[in-house]
């Protein structure tokens, strides 16, 4: 097999941006393009000023600048690069069904069909695909059905490399991953192509860490991997309720249980739930998959990590009303932070979403400060529920470019990201331009309670009985 010199990557989102960033730097003898029919996000990866490039990620910035317009390209000529490409890396959004069947389960594949159909018009000659969304299993499949049906003569060869970013420390994830995963056909042309990617991840990473499955193990993996993170955050968060009501610290329990080798400490905080594109995603197409070949009890167990997950977020939302006198309305109520986790601009169900969308349905009026998510993204996000008109969010939500502005005036701030700089703050500050009693809900257990308390602050911390 002929080492890959040129290839492409159709979608400049949050997995293939900084993928192909990555890529490119450590591959300086590959061109690599980024293609998307978004004019305004190429327009944004193009950005003079790395700055103002569309994903925030630590580090990301560095690396474009580097790699740009050396081997690295941002184009809107997606037939162009599929022409051009020997590998394609099909890095589309794929959604939960909001339509039809599998409505609110099943992975909407239209974008993916849509590249597909693309892929088999323009290719010319023989293509590497390479599944790097997150697929439901046997996705694979399905493109290869739509490729080699198109009659032109070109052989495509499916691999699947599901990514394994976290979001926050994506660029360290790229550089020194725990494994690459890529699944191909155990065909003599399937492991050539296998072979392929594999050479172009040794550029950087060490051979071990580079593991080779079929496909749909591979694209299985990604699923479970996601799964079971989510239900370790689900899993503590079910105790942070028994904590309150029994006076034990969720803070004290996960460091225990943490300290014991088989379970390890990541992935034990407490928090208002979890967020991000994946883990409620995964989850939704695992309990389909499973109920689809009639697997009830398999789909049952998986479900019960998302509905422990909305209960949390609930929960968190009703506790503040709750604290508030049993009535929030007209009442200000600020929230730190609206990223699903600190240090990403992305909000793909964020906690914050549906904690806003409880209070504003009980009247509230909610002030935002996000250090990183622009003012067009939250009312974005609050319109995509359809729970009411955008005048209407836009009535009940104000955000605020600075901190203590959003905080003047509030009966309560509620931290619902983790970002560093709020722990800075100078809360006597903001507790002098607050009504009284003036409360602090942490869904993040960010905060120093106790000294927020000896400022005079009421403080509740998740899993907590303060």
């Amino acid at each position: 097999m002929k080492n890959i010199t040129k290839i492409c990557c159709i979608g400049a989102g949050y997995v293939g941006g900084p993928t192909m960033a990555v890529i490119a730097k450590k591959c300086p003898h590959i061109k690599v393009t980024v293609v998307d029919l978004n004019v305004q996000r190429i327009d944004a990866w193009n950005d003079p000023d790395v700055a103002n490039i569309p994903v925030y990620e630590p580090g990301l910035g560095e690396v474009v600048a580097e790699a740009r317009g050396r081997n690295l390209f941002f184009s809107t000529d997606v037939e162009t690069a599929i022409d051009e490409a020997e590998m394609i890396f099909i890095s589309v959004n794929t959604p939960t069904k909001t339509y039809g069947a599998g409505k609110g389960q099943a992975a909407d594949l239209k974008w993916i069909e849509l590249c597909a159909r693309q892929i088999a018009r323009v290719a010319k000659d023989n293509k590497i695909i390479v599944e790097k969304s997150t697929l439901p299993v046997r996705t694979a499949s399905a493109i290869k059905d739509i490729l080699t049906h198109t009659g032109n003569g070109s052989q495509f060869q499916i691999l699947s490399n599901p990514e394994f970013l976290a979001e926050g420390t994506a660029m360290e994830d790229l550089d020194a991953p725990d494994r690459v995963l890529i699944g191909g056909d155990s065909t003599p042309e399937g492991q050539n192509a296998v072979q392929a990617l594999v050479d172009v991840y040794a550029n950087w990473i060490p051979k071990e860490r580079i593991l080779t499955t079929n496909v749909w193990s591979s694209e299985l993996s990604k699923l479970t991997a996601n799964a079971f993170l989510a239900q370790r955050v689900s899993s503590i968060n079910s105790l942070t309720e028994l904590c309150e009501k029994t006076e034990a610290n969720i803070n004290e329990v996960a460091k225990a249980i943490g300290t014991d080798s088989r379970i390890g400490p990541k992935f034990l905080k407490a928090s208002v739930g979890f967020g991000g594109s994946c883990f409620q995603k995964d989850i939704l197409n695992l309990v389909y998959i499973a109920k689809s070949y009639g697997l009830d009890e398999v789909a049952d167990y998986w479900e019960q990590v998302i509905i422990m997950n909305d209960h949390q977020k609930r929960r968190f939302a009703n506790r503040i009303i709750k604290n508030l006198y049993n009535t929030v309305n007209g009442k200000k109520i600020t929230f730190l932070g609206w990223a699903f986790k600190k240090d990403t601009n992305d909000t793909r169900e964020a906690a914050s979403i549906y904690v806003a969308d409880h209070l504003l349905n009980e009247q509230a009026d909610i002030a935002v400060f996000d250090p990183k998510v622009p003012e067009k993204q939250i009312y974005s996000d609050l319109d995509y529920l359809h729970t009411r008109g955008s005048e209407e969010n836009k009535k009940g939500v104000t955000v605020a470019i600075d901190p203590y502005e959003a905080c003047k005036g509030a009966h309560a701030i509620a931290v619902l990201t983790e970002w560093d700089e709020f722990k800075t703050y100078d809360w006597q500050k903001i507790y002098d331009s607050m009504l009284k009693p003036a409360k602090v809900f942490d869904g993040r257990n960010l905060l120093d309670a106790q000294k927020l308390e000896a400022i005079g602050f009421q403080v509740w911390s998740i899993g907590t009985s303060i």
